[in-house]
């Protein structure tokens, strides 16, 4: 019988504090202004797996952690992924996520802004209210990081020339650093220190593996499985592995092409499956993937680093979760 990896186990281990975490994602939208209710309880219905508060709370279980200030501070955590996700829309001008019509597209571009300022701020208040100053230092410079990510992504769009190396730069501050951040946090709360670089690399790798899936998917999904538009990083002029790839193995003919749609941002009509179909004649989607399992292996081996630090009321039902969670993360892409 073939082994189809899941977030069964991270999701059973951790389904009692998530009931917390999500009755305190709810108090925060409740709000005396309807539109921030409103919005926020749009993305809320729109799903999502809360993969990064989840991995916060499981990683507080591997180290038998008994306290409760991991609580909202993964909350804080989800607030702010839930914050960026408004304003990428906004600067990606996406009308779908996850298969239902974005906040921007229903509302403005306006409201989503303001509300995705509101969420980081309540999130810095969950994060005053847990007490930790080392981890309330953390999730402000990964707040800060992000942001950076952002914009630098903003510079690079269109150029063609871009390398792995900046391009990996940008994937890393923009994505890996909240899965970083989230899961570094139990060391410091469970007093840790020695362990908190193993949690930290095995947070930030596990963040990069994930979205160079997210990437390789673009090209490779269908939209019912990405719940966004298929060919979006192409309409956008989002430089990402994939298209880098081809680009680098395109002959004189496709290199014009891409020129045109990517640097000019000029799309016509069968471009989006023409760009699908020149990314995976050069292999841009497997190297993609291949890439994303040499960081899922990074984060297996922080994984085994942790284990071998673990004090004696460790969790090691809780340290298989997260192996399975690493692999889910990039199997979901197979």
């Amino acid at each position: 019988m073939s082994y189809t990896p899941s977030l069964q186990a991270l999701q059973s281990l951790t389904q009692h504090d998530l009931e917390h975490v999500n009755r305190l994602i709810l108090e925060s939208f409740n709000q005396p202004i309807p539109m921030i209710h409103d919005i926020a309880q749009h993305i809320v219905r729109s799903g999502g797996k809360r993969i990064r508060p989840t991995l916060t709370l499981a990683c507080h279980h591997v180290l038998g952690y008994a306290g409760q200030h991991h609580i909202p501070l993964a909350t804080a955590v989800e607030l702010i992924h839930t914050a960026t996700l408004l304003h990428d829309d906004v600067v990606d001008e996406s009308t779908l996520r996850r298969g239902i019509a974005t906040a921007n597209s229903i509302w403005s571009n306006q409201a989503s802004v303001l509300v995705g300022d509101f969420l980081f701020s309540r999130a810095f208040q969950l994060m005053v209210a847990s007490g930790s100053m080392d981890a309330l230092q953390l999730l402000a410079n990964a707040s800060a990081t992000i942001a950076q990510g952002e914009v630098h992504q903003l510079m690079v769009a269109g150029d063609l020339h871009t390398t792995t190396e900046v391009y990996l730069e940008v994937i890393t501050r923009k994505t890996a650093t909240l899965f970083e951040a989230a899961t570094e946090i139990a060391p410091i709360l469970a007093g840790y220190d020695t362990l908190r670089l193993p949690f930290a690399t095995f947070g930030s790798t596990l963040g990069i593996a994930f979205q160079l899936v997210d990437d390789a998917l673009d090209y490779a999904a269908d939209q019912a499985v990405l719940g966004k538009t298929v060919g979006d990083d192409v309409r956008e002029g989002k430089i990402t592995l994939p298209l880098m790839v081809a680009y680098a193995a395109a002959n004189e003919v496709e290199r014009i092409f891409w020129e045109r749609v990517i640097s000019e941002g000029n799309v016509h009509d069968g471009d989006i499956p023409h760009a699908i179909a020149l990314v995976q004649k050069h292999g841009g989607i497997a190297t993609t993937l291949n890439l994303a399992q040499d960081y899922a292996n990074q984060a297996h081996k922080a994984l085994d680093e942790i284990a071998d630090g673990l004090p004696k009321q460790a969790n090691h039902h809780a340290l298989r979760a997260l192996h399975d969670t690493i692999a889910f993360c990039v199997h979901r892409a197979m």
